[in-house]
C-alpha cells in the first residue's frame, strides 16, 4: 500500500493510496497514531474504493510526544481546522473516519463542514460524563480540580481544569454528517445510554457489538471492525 509522509504546517501525516478525488480524514484515538491498526484497516478498504486515506497525529501522540504541546481540546480542534483546511485544497469529495476521542474532536471541530459520510468507532460522544466519571472514580472534587488545575490520575490520564470548563461550555448540539457507529456493547468509558442517545438524536446507525469493549484489538473484534468498514463503504 502507498504511504507518504508530509507535514501540514507543524502536524505529522499520512497519505495513503495514489492520488484521488476521495479521501478520507482519518483521526485516531488515545495512546494511539497516525499509523495504527484501525487506520490501516480504513485505508485497505478505502483504495478498494477509489479514496485515499489523510492520517495525522494529535497532540502527545506519534511523532509529537516529545513536541511539548498536551492533548487538550483546544490544540486538537485547531489541529483538526487545520488538516480540513488541507484537504479541501486537495480534494473533492471529504469523508470523516475517527476512533475514541478523535470523534469527540471531529465533533467539535467539523459540525458545519460538508462531509459525505463519517464512521465513527467507539466514539467519545460526551466528554462531560467521562471527566465526571473518572473524576468520581478517583474521588476528586470539582473544586479540587479547579483548585490543582491538572490533576494526575491513576490510569495515566490527566484531568484538567481547563479542559472541564471548556467541555461544560461547549456541549455538542449539532452534526448534520450521515454517519455510523460501531459500538462495542460493554465499553466502559462512553455508556451505552450515552451512546443510544446521541445516535437518536442525530440519527446514526448505530451497530453494536455485544461483548467487546472500548478498544476493539483482539483479531475477532478488528474482523468485525473490517467487514462494517467494507460493508458501509
Amino acid at each position: 500500500m502507498q504511504k507518504t509522509a508530509l507535514r501540514i504546517s507543524h502536524i505529522p501525516a499520512i497519505t495513503w493510496g495514489s492520488k484521488s478525488e476521495k479521501v478520507i480524514i482519518a483521526i485516531h484515538g488515545n495512546r494511539s497514531n497516525k499509523a495504527d491498526t484501525p487506520i490501516e484497516i480504513v485505508a485497505q478498504n478505502a483504495l478498494l474504493n477509489d479514496y485515499q486515506v489523510l492520517s495525522f497525529d494529535l497532540p502527545e501522540h506519534g511523532d509529537r510526544i516529545n513536541e511539548g504541546i498536551p492533548c487538550k481540546v483546544r490544540s486538537c480542534v485547531k489541529d483538526l481546522t487545520t488538516v480540513m483546511q488541507y484537504a479541501k485544497t486537495n480534494w473533492k469529495h471529504i469523508d470523516l473516519f475517527a476512533n475514541s476521542i478523535g470523534a469527540y474532536f471531529s465533533l467539535l471541530a467539523y459540525p458545519e463542514e460538508v462531509i459525505g459520510k463519517a464512521w465513527f468507532l467507539s466514539p467519545i460522544v460526551d466528554m462531560r460524563r467521562l471527566i465526571e466519571n473518572m473524576m468520581t472514580w478517583f474521588s476528586i472534587t470539582e473544586e479540587e480540580l479547579k483548585r490543582q488545575q491538572t490533576i494526575s490520575t491513576p490510569i495515566g490520564q490527566k484531568l484538567y481544569w481547563d479542559y472541564y470548563s471548556f467541555v461544560k461550555d461547549h456541549p455538542i448540539s449539532h452534526w448534520n454528517t450521515p454517519t455510523h457507529i460501531l459500538y462495542g456493547g460493554k465499553d466502559e468509558l462512553c455508556e451505552n445510554d450515552v451512546i443510544s442517545r446521541f445516535a437518536e438524536q442525530f440519527s446514526c446507525q448505530l451497530e453494536i457489538v455485544e461483548g467487546s469493549e472500548h478498544y476493539f484489538h483482539t483479531q475477532e473484534q478488528l474482523t468485525v471492525f473490517n467487514e462494517w468498514i467494507g460493508r458501509t463503504l
